[in-house]
């Protein structure tokens, strides 16, 4: 096992930009790297339940569903109040109200000569860990106690999104294909890692809900890459190599308020919003502080380590940057100890 001590190079310089944008941005403990595979996942728990960990939240039948489904819905876990302070925020952040460092703020520049800035242009919210106000949906209590139960007691956000689905055509401009969340995270173990998903208004089939394949969180992770289909694919949204559509389907109609958690490697991907609305989401991928980063040189990740580290000399001019390294500077503690992430 590695310990990375000081950092130095490219890891430093990105580390001095961000603290130059964001003063509020903390130390951050030395990285504990893992050069291993990719495919690697957790190995199996002793006992009935590999997926969730010990604890008086959860019932066996919850348990066991997420067993063997590998996500588990919530309903009406977050208040209408928090929802709508959220809501209030992210129109903040359309109108360039509120200055985000570090974010990536997705838009449809299609759009904006007609709408300017406003929700009707901004579809997603990226990495939003210096918005006090967005960020207070990782660390609301109602979501960590539910979180605890994949992670343990020792929990990092590690990736944060407010997806605005916008109403879109048969070009598919906002699809975002079937995938697997790991093909991202340069972390493990992925037994350790669950995505708090929920719904800011009604989302179903029209506006384009979640789709997810039950029980394949049991698989490896696949090789992805962007989708061989006609017209733009947005930046990073990878998809499954020659996936199966056949394969058996499950649409989440959820309501304003319902949570889903999910693991890491559940295929799941969603659809376009034929409606006149928009489908609001906030999400937020939680991992145990104990896990512990790997080295994505030589496996199905490193094409998307390429890609990242183009996006940061384009950003930052800073050459080089680990996969790693990028996602370090993203975790925040919200619960417990922060160990090695």
């Amino acid at each position: 096992m590695e310990q990375l001590g000081k950092k130095s190079g490219p890891a430093a310089r990105l580390d001095t930009i961000l603290r130059h944008l964001s003063p509020r941005l903390g130390t951050t403990p030395a990285l504990t790297s893992v050069p291993t595979s990719a495919h690697v996942t957790a190995a199996p728990q002793p006992g009935r339940f590999r997926y969730t960990l010990d604890n008086n939240v959860l019932t066996p039948e919850q348990r066991q569903f997420y067993e063997d489904n590998g996500y588990l819905l919530v309903k009406k876990l977050v208040s209408d109040e928090d929802i709508e302070r959220f809501r209030k925020e992210f129109i903040r952040i359309c109108k360039k109200e509120v200055s985000l460092p570090g974010a990536m703020i997705m838009k449809n520049t299609a759009l904006k000569s007609e709408y300017g800035q406003s929700e009707n242009v901004v579809n997603k919210v990226q990495d939003f860990q210096e918005d006090e106000e967005l960020f207070r949906y990782c660390t609301l209590p109602e979501i960590l106690k539910y979180v605890e139960c994949f992670t343990g007691p020792n929990i990092m956000a590690m990736h944060t999104m407010l997806i605005n689905k916008l109403p879109d055509s048969d070009q598919q401009t906002f699809l975002h294909p079937m995938h697997q969340d790991l093909h991202y995270f340069p972390f493990r173990p992925a037994d350790r890692i669950v995505c708090s998903w929920t719904a800011m208004e009604r989302a179903d089939e029209t506006n384009g809900c979640l789709v997810v394949q039950p029980g394949t969180h049991k698989e490896s992770l696949k090789p992805h890459a962007y989708p061989q289909w006609e017209g733009k694919a947005n930046k990073l949204f990878h998809g499954i190599i020659d996936y199966d559509e056949k394969g058996p389907k499950v649409h989440l109609v959820m309501e304003k308020g319902d949570t889903v958690f999910f693991h890491p490697l559940l295929i799941h991907g969603s659809g376009i919003n034929r409606t006149s609305g928009f489908r609001k989401s906030i999400s937020c991928h939680f991992a145990s502080s104990e896990g512990y980063y790997i080295d994505v040189k030589d496996t199905i990740q490193e094409d998307l380590e390429k890609e990242l580290q183009e996006m940061v000399q384009k950003k930052y001019s800073l050459p080089g940057m680990k996969l790693r390294d990028i996602w370090n500077f993203r975790a925040r503690l919200v619960r417990g100890e922060r160990i090695n992430l």
